[in-house]
């Protein structure tokens, strides 16, 4: 069986962030990134995705992407094949954090989304390398390409997500958790925590990279993709 590979990528993010990745899998899956940029709630957005993936799909989420996932898993789990949590947020949002979108939100929608999303990016955090500077470029001018609206949906879709230990309990499928050991926001104690509420899962610190291994370490986070997607499938 070769499974569709089904990508749901960050805040701000595009296909194109996923490029270096998505490319090389596609010599041996068939890989769709999806468009995280419709609906205020991962609720909308799992229900109409539902209705448009394949029958049965390994599924890889990324920051945002996981809240999305997970609630994926949640409705129709028995159509994920596999899971990869990339720089997850399997928890409700913290009072504090959600405040403070609040002030990001209204300078994106009034004429100042650079410096809503320069802000946001701010919060993440990034290995110390020079190379990150160029990371962050790149993340800001895809974020800006996306507008205003799409910064606003996503900030409430982060918001408003739910408490998903439930739905993490109950995973069986060959799960690969991951993050970077420089992540401010998606730290390695709560991956290590995430890791061990999977029965099963491959855990991966990337010591090289922050909240975006997607772009710090593309090998890396290939090398664990592919070795994720060579575990047997476990029958259902």
């Amino acid at each position: 069986m070769i499974e569709p590979i089904v990508v749901l990528p960050d805040m701000g993010a595009d296909a194109s962030i996923w490029r270096a990745i998505s490319e090389p899998l596609s010599a041996t899956h068939p890989v769709m990134v999806a468009p995280m940029t419709r609906a205020e709630r991962a609720e909308e957005l799992a229900s109409d995705l539902v209705t448009v993936l394949p029958q049965r799909f390994a599924l890889a989420g990324h920051g945002l992407g996981t809240v999305v996932a997970l609630e994926l898993l949640r409705r129709a789990g028995n159509r994920v094949t596999r899971v990869a949590l990339i720089s997850a947020y399997p928890l409700a949002e913290p009072p504090e954090t959600a405040a403070a979108r609040e002030a990001r939100i209204i300078a994106a929608a009034t004429g100042r989304l650079g410096d809503a999303i320069h802000d946001e990016i701010g919060t993440w955090g990034f290995a110390p390398d020079p190379a990150k500077v160029s990371h962050r470029q790149t993340l800001q001018r895809v974020a800006e390409g996306l507008g205003p609206d799409v910064f606003r949906r996503q900030s409430r879709l982060l918001q408003r997500r739910r408490d998903q230990q439930a739905t993490l309990a109950a995973i069986r499928q060959p799960t690969l958790v991951a993050c970077g050991a420089h992540d401010v926001i998606a730290p390695p104690r709560r991956h290590e925590w995430l890791a061990e509420m999977i029965r099963g899962s491959d855990y991966r610190v990337f010591e090289d990279a922050g909240h975006v291994p997607v772009l710090e370490v593309p090998e890396l986070l290939l090398s664990a993709l592919r070795d994720w997607l060579a575990k047997p499938l476990l029958l259902r």
